[in-house]
C-alpha cells in the first residue's frame, strides 16, 4: 500500500468529517476512500474514525495520528521541492492574499519566486475577505483569522500580532492613555469589520481578559488609509505588527498601554487538496516556509 497516499486520504476525511466529501475533494471514489482508511487502520491495530450515516469523527489514537500525518506530508513535500529543477517550475503561479500580508510581506517574496524559478510567472490578488483556491481559480490562498467552510487543504504558517498605536505628536497633544477605560476618551481609528460593537478585549500579562468601549472616529476599508491617519495624529488604532513594526522602530508611532495585548490572528496557506501539488505551488510553499517565520517577527521579510 502507498502509505503517503492512505495518510493524504485520512487527512482529508478528518477536515472534511465526510468520505463523500473528501473523495470529492481528492478525485475518488468513495470506495477507495473507505478502503484505503480500513488498511490504514488494519495495519495500525487501531482505530482512527468513528463512522456513522453522516459524518465522522476521530478518535483519539485518530488525533494524534492525524497530527504526525500533517507533518510527515509536510516534510515529504519540501523534500521534493528541493529536487525539482528550477527550470521545470514554469506558468502562472496565482497567490491570493489580505491587503497587508500582501502588500509587505508576500509581494517582496514574489521576486525571490522568480530568481529561484525564472520561468514562473507570478500574480498576487489582494483581497480582505477569504478566497477559496479551489472553486476561485487561484494556486495559493493566505488567510487570516478563522476559516470558513470549503473543499481546500489548509496549513497554519504562524500568528500575526497586533498593537495599538498613536503617533508621539497626538499623544502629546491628548495624553497616553494609562489603562485600557481611558481608550473611550480618544478618538478611535479602525478598519472596517472590526471592532464594530465598539467593544475591544485586552488581555494583562496575568491572563486577565479586560472589556473597554471605544468612539469610532473613522473607519477605512483597509490597513493603508488606516496607517496614514495615524501617522498624521487623527487618534489611536489597532495595526497588525506588520504594518507598524518599522514605524514604531523609527519612533513615528508609538505602541501604548504596553502591559495589555490584543489577540493574535492565525495565518493559514490553503491550496487543493489534489494527489499530486504541481511544481509551482510547493516551489511557493517552501519559500513561505522559509521566509515567513523571520517576517512575521521583524514585520517584514529578512534579507
Amino acid at each position: 500500500m502507498d502509505y503517503l497516499a492512505a495518510m493524504r486520504v485520512f487527512v482529508r476525511v478528518v477536515e472534511r468529517e465526510n468520505m463523500s466529501a473528501a473523495a470529492r475533494d481528492l478525485g475518488i471514489g468513495q470506495p477507495a476512500v473507505s478502503e484505503r482508511i480500513d488498511r490504514l487502520e488494519t495495519h495500525l491495530g487501531t482505530r482512527l474514525l468513528q463512522r456513522n450515516t453522516r459524518r465522522v469523527s476521530v478518535t483519539q489514537a485518530g488525533h494524534i495520528f492525524y497530527e504526525r500525518c500533517k507533518l510527515a506530508i509536510e516534510a515529504t513535500e519540501n523534500a521534493l521541492a528541493s529536487l525539482d529543477d528550477p527550470a521545470s517550475v514554469h506558468g502562472t503561479l496565482k497567490i491570493a492574499a489580505p491587503h497587508g500580508l500582501g502588500e509587505v510581506v508576500v509581494a517582496p517574496l514574489l521576486q525571490r519566486l522568480r530568481e529561484r524559478h525564472p520561468r514562473l510567472m507570478a500574480e498576487l490578488i489582494l483581497n480582505d475577505r477569504m478566497v477559496d483556491p479551489v472553486t476561485e481559480g487561484v494556486d495559493i490562498s493566505l488567510r487570516l483569522g478563522t476559516l470558513g467552510e470549503g473543499s481546500f487543504t489548509a496549513r497554519k504558517l504562524g500568528q500575526i500580532g497586533r498593537r495599538l498605536v498613536a503617533s508621539p505628536a497626538y499623544l502629546e497633544r491628548h495624553g497616553e492613555p494609562d489603562i485600557p477605560a481611558d481608550l473611550g476618551r480618544h478618538p478611535f481609528l479602525r478598519v472596517a469589520g472590526l471592532f464594530n460593537d465598539g467593544r475591544m478585549v485586552l488581555t494583562a500579562g496575568n491572563k486577565r481578559q479586560v472589556t473597554v468601549r471605544v468612539e469610532t472616529a473613522i473607519v477605512v476599508s483597509n490597513w493603508r488609509p488606516l496607517r496614514r491617519l495615524l501617522l498624521d495624529g487623527a487618534g489611536i488604532g489597532v495595526l497588525q505588527d506588520i504594518v507598524c513594526a518599522d514605524a514604531i522602530s523609527e519612533g513615528t508611532l508609538k505602541q501604548i498601554l504596553l502591559d495589555f495585548t490584543l489577540a493574535s490572528f492565525d495565518l493559514y496557506v490553503l491550496y487543493s487538496p489534489k494527489k499530486s501539488i504541481a511544481p509551482s505551488v510547493r516551489a511557493a510553499l517552501t519559500l513561505l516556509d522559509e521566509i515567513l517565520p523571520s517576517a512575521l517577527t521583524q514585520g517584514h521579510p529578512s534579507a
